[in-house]
This record gives C-alpha cells, structure tokens and sequence, in this order.
C-alpha cells in the first residue's frame, strides 16, 4: 500500500510539471485535461493516505514485545552487540522511539543479575524536543520522494451584473503548485561509552545501548531539521535552506533588526501564516542564549519583565514565552545559532527513513582510553512540504 501511494505521489507530481508547462504554453485544454486528472488522484491518494494514517497510529500506539518475548529480543540483541555484531532497527521501530522519547530511558526493563553498577548518562543530558514534533514517514525502498504542495490558490473574479451580462468573464488566475523532494542521506552517528558497561546485566546493557545510539541519532537529525547537511548544495534539506524542485524558497524570511528587542516576537508571529490567517500549531525555535536576552527585556519605567518565561516542568527542552495575550510554545535547539529564531508548525517538516538503522559497538575505536565506541548508520530525508511552513528570522542581518 505504500508503494501505491509513492506511485500515485510521483504520477502526480509528473503531472503537476506537466500541467505548468501547458499553462505556460497557453495551452489551456491541455491544461484542464491534466488538472482533472490531477484532482481524481487526488482522491485516490487522499484515500491510502487516511488508511496508511490509521495503520500507523495502531503501529505507533501498539506496545512493543513484552515479557518473555521481549527478553529473548533483548538477549539476542545484546548478545550480537556485545559480539560486535551489527544489530538492525526497523523504520517502524525507530519511528516509534522518535515519536515517544520515553522509550529511551534506562530502567524501564531493567532486571539486575549482580552484573554491576549503573553507567550513568551527564547532567542535562536532554535532546531538542524537535525531532519529536516533526513528521516522520517510513521511505524505505524508496529513490526519492516527491510531495507537492500549493503555493498560490485559485483566484475567484467578480463584477456588476448589469456590467457583465453577455461579456466573456475575467479569466481567474490559475493556481500554482511547488514539489518538495525528500532524498536520501547518509547519516552516521557516533558515541563513546565507558567499557564498564560490559558488566552489566543483558538487558540494561541493551537498554543503555538502545537508548545512547538513539539519542546520538536525534541529536543529528535535529542539526540536520535546522540546517540541513549542507547550506549550499543540501541533499538534506533544513528549515534554513529548504527548496523545491524549481530551487524556490519554501520556506519565508523576516527581518528582526541589530538584536532582539521587544518587536522580535511580534514580528515573527505577524510574519508567519496567510493574508488572512495566524497560522495555527507554531512553534518557536531558538538558542539557550537567545531565550535569555528575550527575558531579559524590560521596560521603561517600572524596569519589570515584559515577557513571562515558564518551562515544561516536564521537559527542560521546552516550555512557553507569554507576551502579553500572546503565548508562544517554545524549543530549545542549539543548531539553530544565536543570529536566527525560528517560527512555524513543525508538522509542517517531513523527515524519511529510508531503511533500517543499524548498530554495533566497536572496542578497538578508543581502546587507550578504555571506551566503547557505538556507531550507528541510517538513510533518512528531510525538506519543508508546506509553502512558507517556517519563518527565519534573522538577527544582525
């Protein structure tokens, strides 16, 4: 069902391009013909895409094996790592651990044999929380991707009765549509881990595995959702410098001046959604540092703060900004630099996963220095599928 939906994506993307030709041709029959064909698949994809939709949420919200099940998968999993064996995750399997960050954390299959102490991870360790926002498709087997979007929608024309009876109508301005391609990219992800963890119990030694090369994992893709692989050639396209298949823009600019002051939220907010819409579901992504120097602002007379800052008891990655009536979730990723704030829906980004992604723990990296290296690869994608989804805002530009 996948591949028909990648069929149906891709016929319709070849007919978009087609129908932009003919248009640009003024070749207008030619034109509606394509545009019908395009608006009957459109329903025949709406169709696999609401039944791919309901089976990934039964996925997504199914628990993963338990109890003897999932002790044999642990054992043999742990056995081939501690072997120097790769082990493979399924793209529904890391789709399940991106969208729940919970599934990452040690002790929760935890089952002592006396094997040793707990390798504990650093202070803060924390992962920006955008990778948990993001769409996540699985693309395996898949070239490339192709998602098509509007850019403008069809105009409607009006007129006085009496002005246009018997007069040949003003010809609407017809829409116009971009495709945004999603290829894939190697990414490889590196962390050390002291070897002591070879003491511990089967599962915790999984478990800590598991939940390291995952966090390594996020942390990538969130640099990457900023700012792609590359700033200038991106096979990895960011929120930065995310571009269509005509190299436009799809995402929007907006200036914020010499420093943050007390117009930077309310430019970006305004800056972000249609002529005649807020835009809904938006998040702001910022820096630590900029996140400061917006609590820092005060005002003229009575020196109070203007803005009201309260992070997520329950994340320390998030939280809101209140200024005044305006509420502005917020997320803390460091890839975004402190020269840029970033404003949009992040459901608005899509990232693929085309494959498996496979581990294995190497003794001979940092030998000397007594580690483990866990090296873990993957094939993913990412690029903006909603025109002028995110707003950057740059700062001293």
């Amino acid at each position: 069902m996948k591949q028909k939906l990648y069929d149906l994506i891709n016929k319709r993307a070849g007919l978009l391009q087609q129908a932009e030709a003919a248009l640009g041709a003024d070749n207008k029959s030619e034109y509606q013909s394509l545009m019908e064909q395009i608006t009957n698949l459109n329903g025949e994809i709406q169709r696999v895409q609401d039944l791919l939709a309901e089976q990934d949420r039964q996925m997504l919200a199914a628990p993963g094996p338990t109890g003897s099940e999932a002790m044999d998968m642990i054992q043999e999993r742990a056995a081939a790592l501690q072997r120097g064996d790769d082990v493979t995750f399924t793209a529904n399997e890391v789709r399940r651990a991106l969208s729940n960050q919970t599934t990452l954390a040690t002790g929760t299959i935890v089952q002592p044999n006396g094997a040793g102490a707990e390798i504990r991870d650093p202070v803060g360790n924390v992962v920006p929380s955008i990778v948990d926002r993001v769409r996540v498709v699985d693309m395996t087997g898949m070239g490339s991707f192709m998602e098509p979007y509007v850019i403008t929608e069809l105009d409607a024309k009006g007129g006085k009765v009496e002005e246009t009876a018997g007069t040949a109508r003003t010809a609407s301005t017809d829409p116009t549509f971009g495709v945004a391609e999603i290829k894939p990219y190697e990414l490889s992800v590196t962390s050390y881990v002291d070897r002591n963890i070879a003491r511990l119990s089967p599962a915790v030694y999984y478990n800590k595995i598991f939940g390291m090369s995952m966090r390594a994992l996020r942390r990538k893709l969130a640099e990457l959702i900023v700012n792609g692989d590359d700033p200038g050639t991106p096979t990895f396209f960011g929120i930065t410098n995310a571009k269509n298949k005509a190299s436009a823009n799809i995402f929007a600019e907006a200036a914020l001046g010499a420093a943050i002051d007390v117009n930077t939220l309310d430019t970006l907010y305004f800056a972000y959604g249609s002529d005649e819409a807020m835009g809904a579901g938006a998040r702001l992504l910022l820096t630590k540092a900029s996140l400061k120097a917006l609590g820092q602002l005060r005002g003229t007379n009575e020196k109070r703060r203007l803005l009201t800052i309260t992070p997520d008891s329950t994340n320390p990655n998030s939280g809101t900004i209140v200024d005044g009536g305006l509420v502005l979730p917020y997320d803390l990723v460091k890839a975004v630099g402190d020269t840029k704030l970033l404003y949009g829906d992040p459901m608005n980004f899509e990232v693929g996963l085309f494959g498996d992604y496979t581990i294995r723990v190497d003794e001979s990296v940092k030998a000397v220095e007594r580690m483990y290296a866990i090296l873990g690869d993957a094939f993913v994608g990412g690029n903006l599928v909603v025109d002028k989804g995110f707003v950057v805002g740059t700062i001293g530009g």
